[in-house]
């Protein structure tokens, strides 16, 4: 059904239109210059605009902007400044099977809007339809439902901040939430914990920087939507992957906001980044450019669809009604509109040069990177970014899938890009559950899956590493549960993935089993282990440490309570001191954060190559080893000597030879220690079965490899004499 273009409602009594000058289409958003603000926003398919502000008590006054450039809508408004609430009444033909949803009894969001008051409440106001009549009737009256943006004052003192600019390859990520990070911290002051001033307080800066962590991947920022299925439950979208703002940090994190200033989010925020940058931590957001949080063609009207959906969103092209939807949430960005990919890369830019964050991980980034149907590593997204002299520059990470045909794009990326290696999360799960039949697939993600990364330019750190992440079980509860138990999110356990490669170590959930919780701890351990010895970028879940558990949930997206905070009050204070050693051995040794891949090239005399595999009996593993389905060991050897690279001053970077064995054999093994290299001594610098343990073994001597651990040794000796520090 068709509804004709409504007239131009009638302005408020107090409008003053004569006041508005023209201004200018660029830059969009509301723009201060010290003196008024300029406003600008982009629709082609618009008839009219109307620029809507609103005083403290909520008193609207209406401004026509008369001035369109290249589809943009401007004025400038004198003596309009910093704190002043607006939206916009957007007019045009009301025509869903056309894919036109213009509205004007529906005041919308500023998608360039920097700061929001406040969040959405879900009543009839968010709706351009006539609820209950599908969406083929529009809404007749006036309606306010969307959250007002608020010009903001952009200065701020950036004097003394220094970017970490951590190479990618001596990165160790830390993936958090603003809110689940500080949320019950006892050192944190009440009215700061759950915000980003809480973040920036100096007990969690020196907790992050004593873990020895170099980047901060925080959930989504951006403010975002709570879905009214989540409230009619009394739960959140915790996780905010339901963008409604590109710009504005979520007012929900925020302290000024707490005190009844959301315009404060803004400085809010870059205050924590300039406190995790002067604690020498980068900062990642992980970003939502794939869909937003309007849904389908039911779901509200609260910004894009109002000012123009067909340049906003994917539309069915025989069908415009309704939404592509290659993300599972009921509409997909149109990356393809010149004006959408605009917005996209003028977001991130704003996060970047204003904000100072230094990357993003952008998910369900198959998305982004489809043409018409297919995913397309040339994709204009990519173009763009790679062009982009701000952008190019910064960490860019990718989830490489998303829930259309082809999503699964691990590997696939292009240059610049690195990827979550979800290949490298399930080999090791499975690797440490017992199954067999891994030997390769392990000796690939081990050493940076060049199966993925070598042949397309890219180096082992484009492999982010992860054995947990917030997207499943943590990592206590993925050797606690082998089933997921998500009750608490009130779809009677059917949401949440049913392939969780665990093992529960013989019982399912708690248990007071004394060796069933030492089992536990030493598989964590092992996993851990293996994570932050294995090359490429390792990405640790926040609170894995300390053993957080989510009770079993494995999709905890709306659990804003306890299940997703952490527990500051019970932390196993022995893994966090085994975590924090196993990152300072990673740091320590450029032999574990190589730069490049393995070429199995010979670096001593005729026999030795940079990297070498060994079975128990201490000999080179055989090709019928690695087929062999009951490889459950493995022993590698790195040369110190191989290294192929230079330091900062071009001098030949060396290091100890290390000597790595895993064993996922649920019997003790007898492992027969190398000779090779030269080395003549091995000194033990690690053992998941035991914290305290210290050993000297002698080349050609056998050490016991416990059931289900992992040892890490370093050569002390060579066999002409020399030791390692002679090296």
């Amino acid at each position: 059904m068709t509804t004709t273009e409504p007239a131009l409602l009638p302005l408020a009594a107090n409008a003053a239109s004569s006041r508005v000058r023209p201004g200018q289409p660029y830059p969009l958003g509301a723009t201060w210059d010290g003196k008024g603000t300029n406003f600008a926003l982009y629709s082609e398919n618009a008839t009219a605009v109307e620029l809507c502000l609103f005083d403290e008590n909520g008193q609207e006054t209406r401004y026509p902007l008369t001035e369109q450039t290249a589809f943009v809508w401007h004025g400038y408004l004198p003596a309009i400044g910093p704190g002043q609430r607006y939206g916009y009444r957007v007019y045009g033909e009301y025509a869903p099977e056309k894919g036109l949803r213009f509205n004007p009894n529906v005041v919308l969001l500023d998608p360039y809007a920097k700061a929001l008051d406040g969040t959405e409440r879900f009543d009839k106001g968010v709706f351009g339809y006539v609820v209950g009549q599908e969406d083929t009737v529009m809404q007749p009256e006036e309606q306010r439902g969307a959250p007002l943006g608020i010009v903001i004052d952009p200065g701020f003192n950036w004097v003394g901040d220094v970017k970490p600019n951590v190479p990618f390859h001596q990165s160790v990520i830390y993936e958090t939430h603003v809110k689940g990070l500080t949320m019950t911290h006892p050192e944190v002051p009440e009215a700061l914990r759950g915000t980003y001033a809480g973040v920036a307080t100096e007990p969690v800066l020196r907790y992050l920087r004593e873990l020895g962590i170099t980047a901060v991947e925080f959930l989504p920022v951006h403010q975002h939507l709570d879905d009214p299925f989540l409230l009619e439950k009394g739960l959140t979208n915790y996780w905010g992957y339901s963008t409604l703002s590109f710009f504005a940090p979520d007012v929900r994190y925020s302290a000024a906001a707490r005190r009844g200033d959301p315009a404060g989010a803004v400085p809010e925020f870059k205050n924590m980044v300039r406190a995790l940058h002067d604690a020498g931590i980068e900062v990642i957001l992980d970003v939502v450019y794939n869909h937003t949080a309007e849904g389908n063609h039911l779901g509200p009207t609260l910004s894009f669809k109002g000012i123009d959906n067909p340049t906003y969103y994917r539309l069915v092209a025989d069908n415009p009604r309704f939404y592509f939807d290659y993300t599972g949430t009921g509409n997909s960005l149109n990356v393809r509109h010149p004006q959408t990919l605009q917005l996209i890369m003028d977001s991130l830019r704003y996060w970047v040069t204003d904000m100072h964050v230094d990357g993003f991980r952008f998910d369900l980034a198959s998305t982004l990177a489809r043409g018409l149907h297919e995913v397309d590593q040339l994709s204009s997204f990519f173009t763009i970014i790679h062009q982009d002299p701000v952008l190019s520059r910064v960490k860019l990470i990718a989830e490489p899938w998303d829930v259309g045909e082809g999503g699964y794009q691990v590997g696939n990326f292009p240059v610049k890009w690195a990827e979550w290696n979800g290949l490298y999360r399930d080999a090791m799960r499975a690797f440490w559950k017992g199954e067999g039949g891994l030997a390769s697939e392990i000796g690939y993600r081990l050493t940076g899956s060049s199966d993925l990364y070598q042949n397309d330019g890219r180096k082992p750190y484009a492999s982010i590493n992860f054995v947990t992440a917030h997207d499943g079980f943590t990592l206590r509860d993925a050797v606690t549960y082998e089933q997921k138990h998500n009750e608490a999110n009130g779809e009677g356990n059917q949401d949440g993935h049913n392939h969780n490669l665990t093992w529960n170590c013989g019982v399912e959930g708690e248990t007071d089993d004394p060796e069933v919780n030492r089992l536990r701890h030493q598989q964590q351990r092992n996993l851990l282990a293996t994570l932050l010895l294995s090359q490429g970028t390792p990405m640790l879940l926040g609170g894995d440490e300390i053993g957080r558990t989510q009770k079993g949930n494995n999709n905890a997206y709306c659990q804003d309570n306890e299940i997703s905070w952490y527990d500051w009050a019970n932390i196993d204070t022995d893994l966090l001191a085994f975590t924090r050693k196993l990152i300072a051995l990673r740091k320590t040794h450029p032999a574990l954060h190589r730069r490049k891949f393995f070429s199995g090239r010979t670096i001593r005399g005729e026999d030795v190559r940079d990297i070498v595999w060994l079975r128990f009996d201490g000999q080179e593993l055989s090709d019928e080893d690695w087929n062999n389905p009951q490889t459950q060991s493995l022993g590698m050897f790195l040369d110190g000597d191989g290294l192929d690279d230079v330091d900062a001053e071009g001098n030949p970077l060396r290091d100890d030879d290390l000597l790595l064995l895993l064993s996922a054999s649920h019997v003790d093994l007898p492992f027969r220690l190398p000779d090779t290299g030269g080395c003549q001594t091995w000194e033990l610098l690690l053992d998941t079965t035991n914290d305290q343990a210290q050993e000297t073994v002698e080349a050609g001597q056998e050490t016991t490899l416990k059931a289900r651990s992992v040892k890490l040794y370093r050569c002390v000796q060579h066999a002409e004499g020399a030791t390692s520090e002679d090296l």
